[in-house]
């Protein structure tokens, strides 16, 4: 976002819904092809159940296992049952469906908004992912307040993480700098890779 007027109107929206601020960067917009943003809308419009559905015994005991690990880490920061396993399957449903790691996006979150759903920067991003408010406009329902629900903040921030990802053609240094706006610069990738690895499965907090 560019202007001081959106960003305005975004901290206005956040004192409103009494959200809290994040030091994070954002992501600039960008003119996209008729193609490629008819694909994002598309990828945005689907409202199919975040309910996985597992060809193996051993890969529903694996993800089971991961809600079970992940779920004991975050209980300090999401200390309800139901909501914080509420998340966890979000995030590895938008996860996976983006073809993301969901250790990555976890570690993305950590670093964005320390986990914080009403989380909103100085520049206006919003949500866990800090999701910048003109994606709305750009391939979504032009609603910036939709992106304080959670599994839409999580279904556009996987999403544009896809894009930057497959525009910077699998580079994820790349990618996560176009994601913070700071291509280019090391320090934003390199503090997503480090809370990557908190949140893989074989680590401990």
């Amino acid at each position: 976002m560019t202007t001081a007027a959106p960003r305005s109107a975004a901290l206005l929206l956040c004192v409103a819904l009494h959200c809290n601020y994040a030091l994070a960067g954002a992501q600039k917009e960008e003119d996209l092809a008729d193609s490629v943003r008819t694909a994002l809308a598309a990828q945005i419009a689907d409202v199919a159940p975040a309910d996985p559905v597992f060809s193996r015994y051993e890969e529903r005991i694996a993800y089971l296992n991961w809600i079970g690990e992940m779920g004991n880490r975050l209980t300090r920061r999401k200390p309800d049952f139901r909501q914080r396993t509420e998340f966890l399957k979000t995030v590895w449903y938008e996860a996976r469906r983006a073809g993301l790691d969901p250790a990555l996006v976890l570690g993305l979150i950590h670093v964005e908004s320390n986990f914080r759903k009403h989380a909103i920067s100085s520049a206006g991003a919003i949500g866990y992912m800090q999701v910048m408010p003109f994606w709305t406009r750009v391939i979504g329902n032009g609603d910036p307040r939709s992106l304080f629900d959670m599994r839409t903040n999580l279904r556009y921030g996987c999403t544009i993480l896809r894009y930057y990802l497959d525009r910077e053609k699998g580079d994820l240094y790349l990618a996560l700098g176009r994601y913070n706006g700071s291509r280019g610069r090391a320090e934003y990738p390199n503090a997503v890779y480090a809370a990557w690895k908190r949140w893989e499965l074989d680590q401990k907090k």
